[in-house]
């Protein structure tokens, strides 16, 4: 099969692109874009079998097929953090998913590690929704609110994975944590235990969706705008809340809608509903379930033949389900395809750039996290590897 070169048209708003970092990458040789998918995959595995037990891929699900078919793991954000703290036996990590995943394998391997990210324009745009400085002003308005109350209050800040190694860091330092859609409920149950409110980021409708699991009513968790002052909120809003969740979004997620799972059980009446925690509160009530990607996956998988699901998530992840189960009836619930347009920027020629680039000394795409923003950012995702 032929393989594509290009990236997919970019779906959602163009403002909510991710920012490209200012240490770009060096470019990529054209040979390798022109290369023949024949000789390409001949040349990944003639590298990776030379490269042998000192390297370990890592893939997310939402990479398309041609990259995971040479990752040596695949799953969610989580499941990858967690191996990757594991498999200590590797010196180099290719992490094919995006920055703040290769970003947290660095924080977790140690400075031994070599972390190698095939494509760093293979951003996230929820990520950046939340700046480090936002974050710190949000944290200042809440402690002065808190004082100023009369009646003190305890904050406690969680980030969602899908974030920058500084925002890990700044949960690390002020006693939170990090978290995933794999264990945020865990992570918000453990946050109480510590504090009076949690302040939850960048994500809102995992926040949101979680609270509502937890019995957290809607009228106690508030949205926080960073471009407004206290967050579009009053005194009395952000005094009474339980759960202070960011203005922040999946571009992909929010695609899906009410009117989808409406169609999909119209054509097919016994089919069951799934989406990820990522979607709008009103698309997760309308749904059966709801599940992070690794649990969409094992729900799935574990369901009996003839079983009919739609399925509220990425598409590549969707395809890769349904051509593994063709016992079953599976579709993705967004009629238009929709790919996670940066972790489409992983394309076996960047991975065979850099994997040549490590067979001959060099370290193309490195991440590397400051050793001041890895202490802190390390103690965060510790604290989320021992909930489990």
């Amino acid at each position: 099969m032929q393989q594509n070169t290009e990236l997919p048209p970019v779906c959602g708003d163009a403002d909510e692109l991710p920012r490209i970092p200012s240490y770009w990458q060096k470019e990529i040789p054209r040979s390798y874009l022109r290369m023949p998918p024949e000789e390409m995959h001949g040349r990944i595995a003639k590298a990776k079998a030379q490269l042998g037990d000192s390297l370990i891929i890592l893939g997310h699900h939402y990479q398309r097929d041609e990259i995971i078919r040479y990752a040596d793991i695949t799953g969610d954000s989580f499941k990858l953090a967690r191996e990757a703290s594991l498999r200590t036996q590797a010196r180099y990590v290719v992490f094919c998913g995006v920055h703040f995943m290769a970003e947290s394998a660095d924080i977790l391997g140690g400075p031994e590690r070599i972390v190698i990210l095939p494509n760093l324009t293979a951003g996230c745009s929820m990520a950046d929704m939340a700046s480090i400085s936002d974050v710190e002003d949000c944290w200042a308005e809440l402690k002065e609110c808190s004082a100023r109350s009369g009646n003190e209050f305890k904050l406690i800040p969680i980030t969602y994975m899908n974030s920058a190694a500084s925002l890990k860091a700044f949960c690390g330092e002020k006693g939170g944590m990090v978290c995933t859609s794999s264990n945020a409920r865990k992570a918000l149950e453990w946050g109480f235990t510590q504090g009076d409110k949690l302040l939850f980021f960048p994500d809102q409708h995992l926040g949101r969706n979680t609270g509502m699991k937890m019995g957290i009513p809607l009228d106690r968790m508030i949205l926080w705008d960073p471009e407004e002052p206290l967050g579009g909120n009053s005194i009395e809003k952000v005094l009474d809340a339980r759960l202070i969740l960011w203005k922040g979004h999946c571009s992909v997620h929010q695609r899906f809608t009410v009117d989808q799972i409406t169609a999909a059980r119209a054509r097919h009446p016994e089919v069951r509903v799934i989406v990820h925690p990522e979607c709008a509160l009103e698309v997760v009530q309308a749904a059966d379930e709801m599940g992070s990607t690794e649990q969409i996956v094992k729900r799935i998988t574990e369901s009996a033949p003839g079983t009919q699901w739609a399925v509220g998530t990425e598409v590549n992840l969707v395809n890769r389900i349904r051509n593994q189960q063709p016992d079953k009836v599976i579709f993705c619930l967004d009629p238009i395809v929709c790919p996670c347009s940066t972790m489409y920027r992983i394309h076996p020629a960047y991975l065979l750039w850099v994997l040549e680039g490590l067979l001959e000394g060099l370290e193309i795409n490195r991440i590397r996290v400051s050793q001041d923003i890895a202490h802190w950012a390390r103690a965060a995702l510790e604290r989320m590897l021992a909930l489990t």
